[in-house]
């Protein structure tokens, strides 16, 4: 499309998460620009996240957690595939490879990229890199569970391709990335 100019940005939150105040015009159809126009930008980092298939038991492996965002709209208890932020000055894959790692024990035999979306580009700059990625038994490295230096309490979930495609119908799933990659996945023959 066209032009975009930033007339003034400010920082309004620095701390875990950052909220932007800016102000905007940006080119219309006809060629003109609009008014200046206030925007809140949340800035959360990019994050990655990746349907987990076990070929060993031929099942897809999940990570359940608490996530106080979602109390009030559910029991703060959400089913997802494993995903978390990637870090500064680390790659997508570098990123998805320690998640996996600390939240389900394993290291990659395999991955596969599926998709770079933003999550909620009205108020959020947020983009997660989806993978599909496949573990063994002989890639077992640890417990899992997340990390307890961040708090992390997460319930390792096995469940059958079929179990989860029917949780996917049921629409008993809430998590976005987990639906998108499980949707994908179904598309999909696994080798």
């Amino acid at each position: 499309m066209g032009r975009v100019e930033v007339c003034s940005r400010r920082r309004l939150l620095d701390d875990f998460f950052k909220v932007d105040e800016a102000e905007v015009s940006f080119e219309r159809a006809d060629g003109s620009m609009t008014p200046p126009a206030r925007r809140l930008v949340f800035e959360r980092g990019d994050s990655v996240a990746a349907v987990v298939y076990h070929r060993d038991s031929d099942s897809l492996l999940f990570a359940e957690q608490f996530r106080y965002p979602t109390v009030g709209k559910g029991s703060g208890w959400l089913l997802e595939v494993v995903a978390g932020m990637i870090d500064a000055g680390e790659s997508p894959e570098t990123a998805l490879r320690r998640e996996v790692e600390e939240e389900l024990g394993f290291t990659l035999a395999r991955c596969e990229a599926i998709a770079t979306f933003f999550v909620s580009p009205g108020g959020s700059s947020e983009r997660i890199w989806l993978y599909y990625a496949e573990v063994t038994d002989a890639d077992r490295v640890g417990d899992g569970g997340g990390l307890a230096a961040e708090h992390e309490e997460i319930r390792i979930v096995r469940m059958s391709l079929e179990a989860a495609k029917a949780a996917l119908r049921q629409g008993s799933l809430a998590d976005a990335k987990t639906i998108i990659g499980l949707q994908w996945l179904s598309s999909r023959t696994l080798p």
